[in-house]
């Protein structure tokens, strides 16, 4: 048996990562992924543990909770009056949050963590929530 230099980390010492579960393929899949791959990995966790429904598979017709980043927000007026959007992003789709009435949101600028919940409605092909309840969540 091959020994080792006093000090050296043995495979069951916690400092060493799992070699034989998964670790080595997690490692290589990390480093073989884009940044926005990642990103979206990422997001998808953080709204697993907010409760939140993937954009994805939110239906129309439907109430539901959503949460992600957003990623713009304009200003554009619907039938003369102002109208605020906002695209969500939550690493699975997009859904537009639109604010009838409002021209600014304090809180609401692209890349701020939001969780939304309302009524789904379909637009033109695209997810829309109009006039969303909204709680800001941690910064940027």
């Amino acid at each position: 048996m091959d020994e080792l230099p006093a000090g050296a980390p043995r495979e069951t010492d916690p400092a060493v990562p799992d070699r034989g579960k998964g670790g080595l393929r997690r490692f290589l899949r990390r480093m073989a992924s884009t940044k926005a791959e990642l990103e979206a990995e990422e997001l998808q966790k953080t709204t697993d543990d907010e409760g939140a429904t993937p954009i994805t598979d939110c239906a129309a017709r439907k109430r539901h909770c959503v949460a992600g980043t957003l990623r713009t927000v304009t200003l554009r007026p619907r039938g003369g009056a102002p109208a605020l959007e906002a695209e969500l992003y939550d690493g699975t789709d997009v859904i537009n949050l639109v604010w009838l009435g409002r021209r600014k949101i304090a809180g609401i600028d692209p890349g701020r963590r939001l969780r939304a919940e309302g009524l789904v409605s379909l637009q033109d092909g695209r997810k829309v929530m109009f006039n969303p309840r909204y709680e800001l969540r941690g910064g940027s």
